[in-house]
């Protein structure tokens, strides 16, 4: 498919930035300046020659044709994935100036542009040819299902005495052992290979002490880790869709066995969180066909861009498959057929009442559930008090603005693009507030990420 007249926009090119340091350095490489013998080509290539502070020029090379994302090259150092390079050269290319030509493609970018879509085809004729997956034993499978279901079991066990001990000597103590106990607890439940429970006590240890009311929302934290825990401990009564969401939350894998949804996808929102071991991209997407909304989770080691990258407001022609759970968004990204395309597509929206009550409605199947994606129709950002509002144009109702949210850039691009006119805004809402993720004016307009 070519890409002639297809081009993103400058907030699609930062979308792909894997941390804030390499937005800002690849913003201050989208000028001319430091660029030579750029390009691109009807296929969706683009290259060019960049200055840095070696002899040679960095030779960086982008496919935004690849129906998987778009793939990068770079003879620069950088472990970052895209580097600076490659998002300033898609700047240069976005701004559509002139400055990267029509052009055939030098020996040293087609090299690397036949080598990448080479290896794609042989892999799409392996995945057509039906070649077995592997010869994995099923019954071996089922005993190592088995044993660890086993020690998850026992490290719940463990962690509801833990609970009840918390409880018994009275949470206003909870701050006298400092983070190291916590830490301890959750590194016996990663022994139980536990890592969902591992994950939801660690954020227990981040609560005593940060300020007026903790002592309640520690509870609060307490009651729903003990909730799963008796969950998993009674997972073989419940209906099969909670079930299947405890298992899920515990932190055992499972595989996305839903049929595929062939579907136009806008991609609604792009954004990462990092911890000292994992780097978690998440992406929403909406079928404009089936008018659902589903979670992409990508997931690269700490420093790493993940895999998965998809610029926002473009729609992708692709299938998805959903992973079981009750009411759970989360989808795995299947066969792609085209590259991602402008779209004049929006999901549809709903009153800020409306998202709330579908947050409660959310909640009956996953009760472990932080917020939900909801599209708000026409809203106006105001302030309120030492925070900010999403208030409904049309009625006398609004939705708080996370405390997270609120300290982001992108909370100002959302009031300059309103500048105090309804807007449509796509993002999580939950029981801090509404979380914006990406906006859209009132009349005709491209998608703005709030990311």
């Amino acid at each position: 498919m070519t890409q002639q007249g297809v081009r993103w926009t400058a907030d699609q090119v930062l979308a792909l930035a894997p941390d804030t340091a390499s937005r800002k350095a690849g913003s201050e490489l989208g000028a001319a300046g430091p660029w030579s013998e750029a390009g691109s080509s009807d296929e969706g290539a683009v290259w060019g020659l960049c200055k840095g502070s070696g002899s040679e020029p960095y030779r960086t090379v982008v496919d935004v044709a690849d129906a998987s994302g778009p793939a990068y090259t770079c003879s620069c150092p950088s472990r970052k994935f895209p580097c600076k390079h490659a998002l300033g050269l898609l700047l240069l290319w976005a701004g559509g100036d002139g400055v990267v030509p029509r052009a055939g493609a030098p020996e040293w970018a087609e090299q690397w542009l036949a080598g990448r879509r080479g290896h794609a085809e042989r892999k799409r004729t392996a995945d057509s040819s039906g070649s077995p997956s592997g010869s994995a034993d099923p019954e071996a499978a089922r005993r190592r299902a088995e044993r660890r279901a086993e020690r998850v079991t026992a490290g719940a066990a463990e962690l509801e005495q833990r609970l009840a001990d918390l409880l018994r000597g009275g949470l206003a103590a909870a701050e006298q052992p400092g983070y190291g106990l916590w830490e301890e607890t959750a590194a016996r439940m990663v022994d139980a290979q536990a890592q969902g429970l591992a994950a939801r006590v660690r954020e227990l240890g981040a609560i005593p002490g940060t300020g007026p009311g903790w002592p309640v929302r520690l509870l609060e934290e307490c009651a729903l880790l003990h909730l799963l825990d008796q969950g998993w401990l009674r997972r073989e009564r419940l209906p099969e869709g909670l079930a299947a969401t405890v298992r899920s939350r515990v932190g055992l894998p499972s595989s996305a066995d839903g049929p595929p949804v062939r579907d136009r996808w806008l991609v609604l929102a792009q954004y990462d969180t990092a911890d000292s071991r994992l780097t978690t991209r998440r992406v929403w997407l909406y079928g404009t066909d089936s008018r659902r909304t589903a979670l992409l989770l990508s997931y690269g080691a700490a420093g790493r861009a993940p895999e998965i990258a998809l610029p926002v407001g473009l729609a992708l022609d692709a299938e998805l498959s959903a992973y079981p759970g009750a009411g759970q968004p989360r989808a795995a990204l299947g066969e792609r057929f085209a590259p991602p395309v402008p779209t004049a597509a929006r999901p549809p929206g709903t009153t800020t009442a409306r998202a709330v009550a579908r947050y409660g409605e959310a909640l009956r199947d996953d009760p472990w559930l932080d917020s939900v994606p909801v599209t708000l129709d026409r809203v106006v950002p105001v302030p309120d008090g030492d925070g900010w509002q999403l208030a409904d144009a049309d009625g006398d109702t609004a939705l708080p603005v996370t405390p997270a949210a609120r300290s982001r850039p992108g909370l100002w691009r959302l009031v300059a693009l309103s500048g105090g006119v309804p807007v449509k805004v796509f993002g999580e809402c939950g029981h801090q507030g509404f979380t914006p993720l990406a906006a859209w004016p009132e009349g005709p307009g491209e998608a703005v990420s709030l990311c």
